[in-house]
């Protein structure tokens, strides 16, 4: 309502002044029309100095037109009033995006809009004299009208946007407290769902422990009666049925002690703290590795995420080096389900420079190589990896224990140049290719190769 009083009273007060310089300007029109008609009919007749002659001097300036000069410097003070309130608008509104502005500075703005408005005022009333003198045209007066208009609504919504932006920095402090409430609501929600959660764990566990007990006395049961069975039907004759009970009774004694050491091994485990889920699992895991394991070889029942790597990589080497360069492939369940490869002696360099080279495979980083001695056999186990594809290959090659000896694989990987010394001074393989092959922790003159099973020491006391 202020800002809307303050443009109301400065339309009023410039159609005013508009007013008065028109009565002003229609009155010296006036007065040039009776001098120029007292001048014809020759009735005006006064002395030289007289006041007749200085009408005529002020008839005279009052017709002359304002300077050029004039003209300019108003123009040139005009545009820096303009620059100069540009630059204040901006510093306004930046103060007002950073929550900067409060009552000092509205009040600030405010006085310093009333001086311009006093400026503007008296730059209107030096016009308006400079019109007198017939300088200014009924054009300057309307322009110079609608900029004090247009100023003077700007002024109005810059001093509103302020007052709102002051208003929403006063309301940021119920906002953050607002934004606290309802952070500290989502954090007792969340602790209650994950309450709510591990008491549904802990009574699911207790019911996978009961479920578990009566599995095993089941289990213990039907095994009972198979052994009673399996005996009933070798025995025969009266001593065949005494041996008969003896077995069924002996049979029940060991399936009730096993499901007795089953239910404590179960109670202890419901024992710990929360975890009895995961137990569970991990040994329901266990118990279904070791189904599946054949015989600690590393080989599983169950199908592998890597079988169609292997199955890429056998492929691969049977177009190129046909099918009899293989003695076997599988998946080495022990080793991270590693795609293994075991490959005759004498294409153990083809196959390894296969891996390398084919643009399918490129297996560029050889990152282990050791060997060892099986007693019947001694093996070489190389490692590789294809950073190109993300993908592994362990390579395998059986040699003969009594003489030692494979193709090096430094031409192709020279990381395999220590590996392979090593191999050579702790087992006694020989790598035929090898560009320095030394005894590298043991030194030439020791004797024998201490990871040999046979190995003896040349000092028994060592």
């Amino acid at each position: 309502m202020d800002e809307e009083k303050d443009l109301a009273q400065r339309k009023k007060e410039a159609a005013e002044r508009a007013k008065q310089l028109a009565r002003e300007r229609l009155a010296a029109r006036q007065a040039d029309e009776q001098a120029k008609s007292a001048a014809e009919t020759g009735s005006l007749k006064t002395p030289p100095n007289s006041n007749g002659s200085q009408l005529e001097t002020t008839k005279g300036e009052a017709t002359e037109p304002a300077s050029a000069d004039d003209l300019a410097l108003a123009k040139k003070r005009a545009a820096e009033e303009a620059r100069a309130r540009a630059t204040e608008l901006r510093r306004q509104r930046e103060a007002a995006a950073s929550g900067a502005a409060t009552e000092g500075d509205l009040e600030a703005a405010k006085r310093k809009a009333a001086e311009e408005a006093r400026a503007r005022a008296a730059e209107l009333r030096r016009q308006r004299e400079a019109a007198a003198t017939g300088g200014a045209t009924e054009g300057d007066l309307e322009a110079a009208k609608r900029k004090a208009a247009e100023e003077a609504r700007a002024r109005a919504a810059e001093l509103r946007r302020q007052r709102e932006a002051a208003a929403s920095g006063a309301a940021t402090e119920g906002d953050l407290e607002a934004a606290k409430r309802k952070a500290a609501e989502e954090a007792r929600a969340r602790a209650a769902e994950l309450r709510r959660q591990r008491e549904a764990a802990e009574s699911g566990a207790e019911d996978d422990l009961e479920l578990a007990k009566k599995k095993a006395a089941a289990a213990a049961k039907a095994r009972a009666a198979a052994l009673a069975k399996q005996k009933a039907a070798e025995a025969s004759g009266d001593d065949d049925e005494l041996a008969k009970q003896k077995a069924a009774a002996a049979a029940k004694a060991k399936a009730a002690a096993a499901a007795k050491a089953r239910a404590a091994a179960l109670a202890k485990q419901q024992g710990s703290a929360g975890d009895e889920g995961a137990k569970q699992k991990a040994a329901a895991a266990a118990r279904t590795k070791a189904e599946e394991t054949d015989g600690g070889t590393g080989r599983y029942a169950a199908p592998s995420p890597n079988d169609p790597l292997l199955e890429k990589y056998v492929r691969i080497i049977h177009e190129h080096l046909g099918s009899d360069v293989l003695e076997d492939a599988y998946i080495n369940r022990l080793a991270k389900d590693v795609p293994t490869l075991v490959v005759k002696k004498e294409a153990y360099y083809k196959v390894a420079e296969l891996l390398k080279g084919h643009e399918q495979l490129r297996f560029d980083y050889l990152s282990e190589l050791h060997g060892t001695d099986f007693q019947t056999h001694m093996e070489v186990y190389v490692h590789l990896y294809s950073y190109p594809n993300r993908q592994p290959v362990a390579l395998k090659v059986k040699i003969e224990r009594d003489n030692p000896e494979v193709d090096s694989l430094v031409p192709l990987w020279p990381g395999a140049n220590w590996p392979e010394c090593e191999a050579y001074d702790l087992l006694g393989i020989r790598f035929r290719g090898h560009p320095n092959l030394i005894r590298i922790f043991l030194g030439e003159q020791w004797v024998g190769h201490p990871l040999r099973k046979d190995y003896e020491p040349y000092d028994a006391e060592v």
